[in-house]
This record gives structure tokens, sequence and C-alpha cells, in this order.
């Protein structure tokens, strides 16, 4: 197992800033616990005239024993109201679930790339 893990506030300041300054935006949809909440993050994909995708990540163990980004939930085009409904029934199910939105270029990269770069000094540039 890695050693200590941030607070999660502190990790979802982190995660919309390095959006940020890599020419994305963030924001907090939902509010967790600020110690020791689980983080879900939604990249947006931004396909122009008003449409996107989305999709959900979430930090779940690996079987080494570490824990990393994993797609949770896809965007279907044809229902987007569904996509929705998971993120509320999450809420529901999980009352210290952080929901952080993102729109940055590549952003299913940009998310799996922060396995790579979880505790090391130099995260936020």
């Amino acid at each position: 197992m890695s050693g200590e893990r941030l607070p999660a506030a502190l990790e979802a300041t982190a995660l919309i800033r390095l959006a940020e300054a890599r020419g994305g935006f963030g924001m907090v949809l939902h509010r967790g616990e600020p110690d020791s909440g689980t983080i879900l993050v939604v990249i947006l994909d931004n396909q122009g005239f008003g449409q996107y995708s989305a999709q959900a990540f979430e930090r779940l163990p690996k079987a080494d024993g570490t824990r990393g980004w994993a797609t949770a939930k896809v965007q279907d085009a044809q229902n987007k109201a569904e996509f929705e409904s998971y993120l509320t029934r999450r809420i529901a199910q999980d009352r210290d679930l952080w929901v952080i939105e993102l729109t940055i270029a590549d952003g299913e990269q940009f998310i799996l790339n922060l396995d790579g770069t979880e505790n090391k000094p130099g995260l936020m540039g």
C-alpha cells in the first residue's frame, strides 16, 4: 500500500488547480467528507456546438494492493440522463463522496496519468 493519503478536500483542490494549469476548468459538484472522503472525477469532453460527453473515474484497489484511477461510468450519448442518475445514486450511497468535474483536453489521459504522479514531489507543477 502507498503511504499516507492527502485529505480529500486538499486533493480535490489540487485536481482542479492541476487541470486549470493545463488549460482546463474544474469545479466541485458535491462536497464530501473533508479528510477521508472518496473522490469521483467527471471528465467532460467538449465536442463543440454545445455537445459534450462525460466519463466518471474513481480510484479503486488494484491487485498489487495500491489504488489507481479506473473508469466507473461512461455517458451514453443516447441517454445522458442515465449518467446524471448514476451520479445522484453514488452521492446517495456515499455521503462522504466528492464529485469533481473537469473539462480538459485529453481528459481521460490526464486522469490516468495521475497514477504515475501520485504522492510524488512536484505534483502541482
